[in-house]
């Protein structure tokens, strides 16, 4: 299978839209390994199944909160990308799963201006 690469200017008008999510989990004692199986699920499928979904990183912490936290930085095409994940049936499967291994879930929008080697 041949990988076509987006041209200069597509990936440069991608970069103009992009609307980014950043989403910071406090998780219950004891849900880490389910909560980390989960969500690296939705993001390999986010990725796969969403063409407006860029970018999507499942970030631990390195001070030994491993089992606590959780931060999700995630890129889209623009805010229509976006309401498609939310409306995907992965993310509704996640959502729903993680709610009771979840304490706090803090979200937050940002336009993005990337500075990213092609």
């Amino acid at each position: 299978m041949t990988t076509i690469e987006p041209s200069a200017d597509k990936r440069q008008a991608q970069q103009a839209n992009a609307y980014a999510i950043t989403v910071s989990f406090e998780l219950q004692d004891g849900a880490a390994e389910k909560f980390h199986r989960l969500v690296a699920e939705n993001a390999r499928n986010s990725v796969a199944l969403e063409p407006g979904c860029l970018r999507f990183d499942v970030l631990f912490p390195t001070n030994g909160a491993m089992g606590r936290e959780v931060f999700l930085y995630e890129i889209y095409t623009d805010q229509a990308a976006f309401d498609i994940h939310l409306a995907s049936a992965h993310f509704r499967s996640f959502d729903e799963e993680t709610r009771t291994l979840v304490r706090k879930k803090t979200v937050n929008a940002f336009t993005v201006d990337q500075n990213a080697k092609a």
